[in-house]
């Protein structure tokens, strides 16, 4: 049985990329974090990828709900909670690609890493901004070679919309560095996007316009 859980469109974000779909502590809290899979045997267990996500999306979703607090205080308090289940390092890496990510020297490299990581993150928090109490189903987590998969369904009004979280396991900590939406990888859909770019342009320009708003 798969476990529900209320959620929202955040999932839709990472949805157009990233997220985005989780690690550090709830928010406001600095320790006893969750995310240490203490049985690498048994990923749906209680410190498996699948109950961390889960959880991570419980305590955001919280957030979401609390009227007490400002859009300011609630994106800094999601940053601390999100941000750190992410592999945004590899995410950039993956993004690129082995044909393009050699061209770029260590000062580029670190600053395109940079410029990708806000740009997942903005498009994140403009797509969690829209959550409406959506439901979702987190299935079984399901193992192939050193890839964690967990079948995500998001239930919106009449639609359902099939998402795959992809994680690895970093040291004792569960990392998501792809995010499938309806068949479609985030970091491919970026790769394209990216190839495009460098094929007929340079990494300034690339990183000029990873520097500019999404839509600009």
């Amino acid at each position: 049985m798969g476990k529900v859980s209320r959620n929202g469109f955040w999932l839709i974000t990472f949805c157009s990329c990233l997220l985005l779909l989780v690690v550090s502590q709830a928010a406001g809290a600095d320790n006893n974090d969750p995310n240490d899979p203490n049985d690498p045997n048994d990923p749906n267990g209680p410190n498996g990828p699948r109950e961390v996500l889960s959880s991570k999306w419980d305590a955001v979703i919280s957030i979401l709900r609390n009227k007490d607090i400002d859009q300011e205080v609630k994106e800094k308090q999601i940053d601390k909670i999100v941000t750190p289940i992410f592999d945004f390092p590899l995410m950039a890496k993956l993004s690129l690609g082995r044909k393009h990510w050699p061209k770029l020297n260590s000062s580029q490299l670190e600053k395109f890493t940079q410029l990708f990581s806000e740009r997942l993150k903005k498009s994140y928090w403009e797509k969690i901004a829209l959550y409406k109490d959506e439901a979702v189903l987190f299935k079984a987590t399901e193992k192939k070679k050193s890839t964690y998969i967990i079948p995500t369904e998001l239930i919106y009004k009449d639609k359902k919309v099939a998402i795959l979280y992809k994680l690895r396991k970093v040291e004792k900590s569960w990392k998501i560095y792809d995010v499938e939406i309806q068949g479609v990888s985030v970091l491919l859909t970026y790769r394209s996007q990216f190839d495009e770019i460098l094929s007929h342009g340079t990494v300034k320009e690339l990183l000029a316009r990873l520097e500019k708003p999404p839509n600009d």
